[in-house]
């Protein structure tokens, strides 16, 4: 099993061209000027070409402020260097940004008012240019334009346009579409002050229970056709590839540690990030996994040298820049739960012993962490050079000046309230969510339904009485008393306890005994059409057995439900994975090869259409 990826065009430049005339600004008194007249320091004069911008800020660097550039941390949207219950600082801009020198964050905040998240990047971004160099902010974030609500991976899109999520994208098999979405979501970034997006995530799906399989996508047209002030950058993840997980169990956890490959297909996983390389990417994020039963050796991906430095950077040429995922140093709390830093295989190592290996393995940047004392201490005790970080502090403050940040990192408040979520880019979005439903089965071509009327009676879960209702028809309390039963779920997961661990759905793909009873006893009563939401692959041939049609959705509202069931809009996804048949084949099979389902329900690529005969139809294989 895998997504069908066509990792796409993420072409961008590192070139180190003159960027022109500078952005104008409302602020002119800090931006660069256009002649050459000396009454700017050479990095903040855009008519200096970057590579001589770059050398000048780094010649007037000091140590700290060029530690400060290494990490990268959340930053949530409120009051700046508010104060918590018991004194502790929290949002601490005096403290990252004025003390500790740091200048890259990721907006940890749903975002309800495109207006209000505008003018408090503005406000970070004032905070950045009044220090002592006046280093702009790069922001970053996780996806934001689909339905995923996970701290750890995605944001639901609240005010942006909402699309299906990436494996909606890749079951439409349309690589237009791909660069569309990205367009929009990247017009939507730029207009609030987001410069960096914390995706695409190429990561083939091989093994089913993986809790991350539903941003599995890549995704084009953030950069453009090269890097430059209107792009969002990208960061590819995650090398050398995330999907074998160990029993499908995800590394942000202890028990989900190992990356195996017990089919010997390492190279398989390597081709997202091949094409990704090839096409420009200029940032990579390796997975947080140690890899087990492979040459390298057992230790977390970014502790790795054999696999940055020797692999990533040497065999596959890749000379941009290389972010850790979150949390590979310091032990933190989250929502009163301890969290252990993601140090995998080198879990007895200090502190300062796991930072001095990560940067030996090849990294530039630390995710999720503000301890740049760590490094300032690594130098002074002779551990690393001065000059070693030289090429990382380089590599980040370039991305800054290609973007435009030091000309003008400023954003329009207004603009970002009507660019955001505007009628046309939701409407695309909408469209999206419709054409990717997949329709997996369809008994007697009972959709789409046709020829109701008011007295058309419906039974239904997962959704909102009022969508039914706004369509006019009737909602009764009981199976017995419908025409028709329309059901909304999710695909099945195992809940897992914790504040964070609770957001990933992980284990069992197949509904318990009771559920499966309960939902029988629906079918027997009513014909019944089931749509699935399937973050992961369901093991429901039940289901497709029993109901008389079932729908796959990859993120959709209610609204895009109804409108596929009533023949609004027509399906036409195709699944981006297998559809296995039993727990039992799942965990058979490989967790690193791909299309390795054992007499699966449906095949990748399996999708009916409203236009095909399907009088036995969609039974499965």
């Amino acid at each position: 099993m895998r997504v069908n990826f066509g990792v796409a065009t993420l072409t961008t430049t590192l070139a180190s061209c003159c960027l022109g005339s500078a952005i104008k600004s409302d602020k002119p008194e800090i931006y660069s000027l256009s002649q050459r007249d000396g009454s700017l320091p050479i990095y903040k004069n855009a008519s200096y070409c970057i590579d001589e911008r770059v050398k000048d800020l780094l010649d007037r660097m000091t140590l700290e402020e060029k530690a400060g550039q290494l990490f990268q941390t959340m930053l949530f949207q409120g009051p700046l260097d508010a104060v918590k219950t018991g004194g502790v600082a929290h949002n601490s801009t005096n403290n990252m940004i004025g003390e500790k020198h740091m200048t890259h964050f990721n907006l940890i905040a749903d975002i309800t008012n495109a207006t209000e998240t505008a003018e408090f990047i503005n406000l970070v971004q004032e905070r950045a240019l009044n220090t002592r160099l006046g280093i702009p902010v790069t922001m970053s974030t996780d996806p934001r334009n689909a339905f995923t609500e996970n701290l750890g991976t995605g944001f639901k899109a609240e005010v942006f346009s909402q699309w299906p999520e990436s494996l909606g994208l890749a079951a439409l098999r349309d690589p237009s579409l791909v660069r569309k979405f990205a367009e929009v979501a990247r017009e939507e970034y730029l207009a609030v002050g987001l410069r960096a997006a914390l995706h695409p995530q190429v990561d083939l799906a091989t093994e089913p229970r993986w809790a991350r399989i539903a941003n599995t996508w890549g995704k084009t047209g953030f950069q453009g056709d090269k890097l430059g002030p209107r792009s969002v950058k990208t960061v590819t993840k995650h090398f050398p590839g995330g999907g074998p997980m160990e029993n499908g169990e995800d590394s942000h956890f202890t028990y989900g540690k190992n990356q195996t490959y017990p089919g010997n297909n390492f190279e398989e996983h390597l081709k997202p990030f091949k094409a990704a390389i090839a096409a420009g990417a200029t940032e990579i994020m390796p997975y947080y996994s140690r890899p087990i039963g492979t040459r390298y050796n057992p230790v977390g991906f970014s502790f790795n040298k054999e696999i940055v430095a020797g692999l990533l950077r040497g065999k596959l040429g890749f000379g941009g820049i290389v972010l850790t995922d979150w949390g590979l140093v310091t032990d933190v709390d989250y929502a009163g739960e301890p969290m252990p830093a993601r140090a995998w295989g080198v879990e007895n190592l200090t502190e300062l012993e796991r930072v001095a290996m990560i940067l030996d393995a090849g990294c530039d940047q630390f995710g999720g962490e503000e301890r740049p004392e760590l490094i300032v201490q690594l130098v002074q005790e002779n551990v690393i050079s001065e000059s070693s970080i030289h090429d990382s502090v380089g590599r980040l403050l370039r991305e800054k000046f290609i973007l435009g940040l030091f000309d003008n990192p400023f954003v329009d408040p207004a603009t970002a309230g009507r660019m955001v979520g505007n009628e046309y880019f939701v409407r695309l979005g909408r469209e999206a969510q419709r054409k990717s439903y997949t329709l997996l089965s369809n008994h007697r071509n009972t959709l789409p339904l046709k020829q109701l009327d008011e007295t058309t009676k419906f039974y239904i879960e997962g959704f909102n009485t009022s969508f039914i209702e706004a369509r006019n028809y009737t909602v009764v309390d009981t199976p017995e008393e419908a025409d028709y039963a329309l059901l909304r779920y999710n695909a099945p997961y195992e809940p897992r306890p914790g504040a964070f661990e609770s957001n990933f759905h992980a284990g069992s793909l197949e509904f318990n005994a009771t559920e499966k009873a309960r939902q029988a006893k629906i079918y027997s009563t009513v014909p019944t059409i089931v749509d699935i939401a399937m973050d992961r692959p369901a093991v429901i041939p039940e289901v497709i057995k029993q109901a008389k049609a079932v729908l796959a959705n990859f993120g959709s509202d209610s609204e895009a439900f109804l409108d596929v069931v009533f023949g609004v809009s027509v399906p036409e996804g195709k699944l981006p994975f297998d559809l296995p048949r039993s727990m039992k084949g799942v965990e058979a099979q490989k967790e690193d090869v791909p299309f390795d389902t054992k007499d699966p329900v449906f095949r990748y690529g399996h999708g009916l259409s409203y236009v095909e005969d399907c009088v036995d139809g969609g039974k499965g294989s």
